[in-house]
């Protein structure tokens, strides 16, 4: 049965989440127009919080109609076929909302509507002017989802998430069978998102993009009603809590890269991340000049620029990602749904509203009637500022040579411009220095700012430079730096621990709640010292000793032959020697649903195009039995884990388990790191090629063996004995009865290290002969027991070999990451602690305000009588 009422129920509150913002934009803007009497402003103001509500709620109706489709495996519809599955546990059901564009701008619109019903509780006197500017996006929004085409005009609006499969893909032949055809399962999540970090990270993401449209609300409202200076104590602290959840996001898109993609770290510059990361950099570039806005003319007319600059960058950086301009320069980006013109106009609605409402302005606003003095807390924020500005330039100006191209393009010009062949070298030649001269300043900012220095006493800098100086000098001496660009960024980050940690030392004996800041500082340059050595000093170990080519493909031969030089090749259950370890691939291991850990692949036969298996013997970990022989269960199908041994020079012993997934869409097999962590290092090991887990193994034609007990035969380089042949009560897979009689070859196979022992049988069963062969997947070899002859007491064998089971891997040692990580909580704990404490600074100032604003209730004197 197709459930068509949820479907169109969904559709429809699209359609009345759409009206509704254009509505609540219209009437916000009414109350919000100087001139209109009091009961006016009021009476407008209340119907578009009554409006508003109407929206909330259609939105809150439209997430929960497309969450019960997913949820409820409604594989009628497409976005349920084309993102889910019935395999997906109920946190990747979760996670496959948002997989999809529709799904992602909904996600962006649910987080918009919970912000702007915040704010209508926590600011009533910003109220029409702030929601007049968030009901607009939210129309802007709410329209990319809309999916209505406009009749005569042939005009498609937006795309929604409500269509069924039928009208998506009419023309499947199917449908010419069974107009009601429903698929039994969906196409499911990308393997590669099925991680934890996709569950949390997108949500965190999302709200960090939408929180930006707060300030930039306050920014616009400001320039509106002329409340030129009054806008800034609201908006910083929801800045500042803006780039932390935008910062964590980022983050966590930072970890699950480093989990779960093989190109062996955390940041590759890809245009996806730089369009995340560059509105987050600004941001904070605007965080710091919103500080002393209320004392700085030049300060508060920055801080218009920057934050607007940081939404709109947003909306570019949503541009880029959704209209399919980076299809070919990234794998996150989106592809084209049509939207670039509706994307094209969201974006300049609000260049030209903020940029031509600035302009308009400008002449009002405030002039500085002194230019900043080099020793003032604010000339040094202002070069932090303009520090961060540009290294956000330079990483979009390059990011966006796609879009130079496709400008070109639409004028009837080729620019051939093509994203820089080694994109981390290119980035990371600027951004270095960058960031050097960045952290320096958060040290010698700090120290202005707390007025431990100034014009006649920079005394104050030496005793910290002095230490960062001697540390650096004994990092750089025993760590063996040596390029001059890691030197500089090594010392400006040590500076920056050490002048934060001594102004943070001082002001924590005063008073805790404003050391923010300079735990703030001290969190990047950990970061920053943690990014320097884990990626310019990560030592590959797995090098290619053997002196044979592992492969001829441009993968492997590229720059001089580096993957073919930095990868080893591991056989099943051979030690191998790689650096300071022993190596032993022990096995391949599959992930059951509701049983801890991993199993042998040969303990299930894997259900194919399910996820469920039949277990092929009791599976039984840890001296607890889960399952029984023949059992069905559940497993991730797409999953296989490869057990490696690490045996290290003391004898101690331990395991990884890099993943390999069946992954079609993202071109067959995809993997996975495993990682070993230690204090002072990671030990990254991922698989780079393998024999299919899932194909069946060809092998070659039989080759027959009749020889004598003891007898020596070769096999491909291998020599084998028939050491007896013995009578046996127990067969895999065959049940003797009364009568029935089986024996087995014991037949020792000799390799040039270990020695094999394979037990063929053969079976005499109701008059009638089975063989039960026997496979060694470690010497990819099949042996049968074919025949008996008792006259001549010699044995028959067929037997078929294939190619043996190996995998190629490569293992790097990333040294020091533990200090990025480090960095990144401390940065987080910064963060928290600043937006805090600006809240609670303006929860005063709003109180006091209103307190003030409030009619003060007459007295009526007391009339004493005698």
């Amino acid at each position: 049965m197709i459930h068509s009422t949820i479907g169109s129920a969904g559709h429809l509150l699209v359609i009345v989440a759409f009206v509704t913002a254009i509505l609540a934009t219209f009437a916000y803007f009414k109350a919000g127009i100087a001139g209109g009497t009091v009961e006016e402003t009021q009476s407008w103001k209340k119907f578009a919080r009554g409006v508003f509500w109407v929206h909330l709620a259609a939105v809150l109706g439209v997430v929960f109609s497309l969450y019960w489709i997913i949820g409820n495996h409604y594989f009628e519809y497409h976005y349920a076929w084309k993102n889910s599955s019935l395999s997906l546990p109920t946190g990747y059901t979760i996670s496959s909302f948002w997989q999809d564009q529709e799904g992602s701008f909904l996600l962006w619109i649910f987080w918009n509507v919970v912000l702007g019903a915040t704010l209508i509780f926590t600011n009533r006197s910003w109220e029409a002017p702030v929601m007049t500017v968030f009901a607009l996006v939210q129309a802007f929004l709410t329209s990319m989802i809309l999916g209505v085409v406009i009749p005569g005009l042939d005009l498609k609006i937006g795309s929604t998430p409500f269509l069924l499969l039928k009208e998506v893909m009419p023309d499947l032949p199917v449908y010419k069978m069974d107009p009601n055809f429903i698929p039994k399962d969906g196409n499911g999540l990308n393997p590669l998102l099925q991680n934890y970090w996709m569950v949390i990270h997108p949500p965190t993401l999302f709200l960090g993009f939408a929180s930006t449209l707060i300030p930039f609300s306050f920014a616009i409202a400001g320039l509106w009603t002329k409340r030129i200076h009054e806008w800034i104590r609201p908006a910083l602290p929801w800045s500042l809590f803006s780039a932390l959840v935008l910062g964590v996001g980022i983050l966590m898109g930072a970890y699950w890269a480093y989990e779960t993609l093989n190109f062996g770290s955390y940041w590759n510059w890809d245009p996806v991340e730089n369009s995340s990361i560059v509105p987050w950099i600004v941001l904070v570039a605007a965080v710091h000049v919103m500080i002393i806005a209320r004392r700085n003319a030049t300060a508060l007319k920055t801080s218009f620029i920057l934050t607007i600059a940081t939404f709109i960058l947003v909306l570019y950086s949503t541009f880029m990602t959704r209209s399919g301009v980076l299809g070919n320069a990234s794998v996150h980006s989106f592809t084209d749904l049509g939207l670039s013109g509706q994307l094209l106009i969201y974006l300049f609605t609000f260049i030209i509203v903020a940029v031509g409402l600035l302009v308009y302005r400008w002449k009002s606003l405030p002039s500085d009637e002194e230019e900043v003095s080099t020793y003032s807390q604010e000339f040094w924020l202002f070069i932090g500022a303009t520090l961060l500005c540009l290294s956000g330039f330079q990483i979009i100006a390059t990011t966006s040579i796609p879009v130079y191209n496709k400008i070109a393009e639409a004028f009837g010009t080729v620019l051939n411009m093509a994203l820089p062949a080694d994109q981390v070298a290119h980035y990371n030649k600027f951004q270095l220095w960058f960031f050097a001269l960045i952290i320096v300043l958060t040290g010698v900012g700090q120290y202005f700012w707390w007025k431990k220095t100034g014009k006649g006493k920079l005394q104050a800098l030496y005793n910290p430079l002095l230490v960062a100086l001697l540390i650096s000098a004994a990092v750089i001496t025993f760590k063996q730096v040596r390029d001059i660009q890691y030197i500089a960024l090594l010392t400006t980050s040590i500076f920056a621990v050490v002048a934060n940690g001594n102004i943070l030392l001082n002001i924590i004996r005063g008073n805790y709640n404003l050391s923010g800041g300079a735990i703030t500082h001290i969190g990047v340059a950990l970061m920053l010292i943690g990014i320097l050595f884990s990626s310019a000093y990560t030592k590959v170990v797995s090098i290619n000793n053997s002196g044979l080519m592992i492969s001829r493909s441009e993968e492997f031969t590229a720059n001089d032959n580096k993957e073919n030089k930095e990868n080893i090749t591991l056989w099943l259950n051979k030690p191998e020697k790689m650096g300071d370890y022993m190596l032993t691939w022990r096995d391949v291991r599959v992930e059951p649903r509701h049983i801890p850990g991993y199993i042998p692949k040969s303990w299930v036969d894997i259900v194919e195009g399910d996820f469920h298996a039949v277990a092929l013997r009791d599976i039984e970990l840890n001296g607890q039995k889960y399952n029984k022989k023949g059992d069905t269960l559940e497993i991730f199908p797409e999953n296989f884990y490869y057990e490696i041994e690490y045996r290290e020079p003391s004898g101690k012993i331990f395991t990884l388990f890099p993943r390999v997934q069946i992954n079609p869409r993202m071109g067959g097999i995809v993997s996975s790191p495993d990682i070993q962590r230690k204090v002072d290092k990671d030990l990254y090991t991922y698989v780079s090629m393998v024999t299919n887990p899932t194909a069946e193994p060809v092998w070659s034609q039989t080759e027959s063996f009749t020889v004598n007990l003891r007898d020596t035969f070769f096999v491909n380089d291998y020599v084998a004995i028939l050491d007896n042949v013995v009578r046996t009560e127990d067969v895999e897979g065959i049940k003797l009865n009364e009568g029935d009689a089986a024996v087995k070859a014991i037949i020792r196979v000799l390799d040039k290290d270990k020695e094999f022992v394979v037990t063929p049988s053969f079976v005499i069963r109701d008059r009638m002969v089975a063989r039960k062969p026997e496979t060694s997947n470690e010497l990819g070899m099949r042996i049968q027991f074919n025949e008996i002859n008792p006259q001549t007491g010699q044995f028959t064998f067929g037997v078929n070999t294939t190619q043996r089971d190996f995998i190629v891997m490569k293992a790097t040692e990333k040294p020091l990451i533990n200090i990025l990580w480090l960095g990144t909580f401390v940065l987080v704990i910064g963060f928290v602690m600043a937006t805090i404490r600006r809240f609670r600074d303006f929860v005063k100032m709003r109180n006091k305000e209103s307190a003030a604003t409030e009619p003060k209730a007459k007295v009526t004197p007391k009339v004493q009588t005698a």
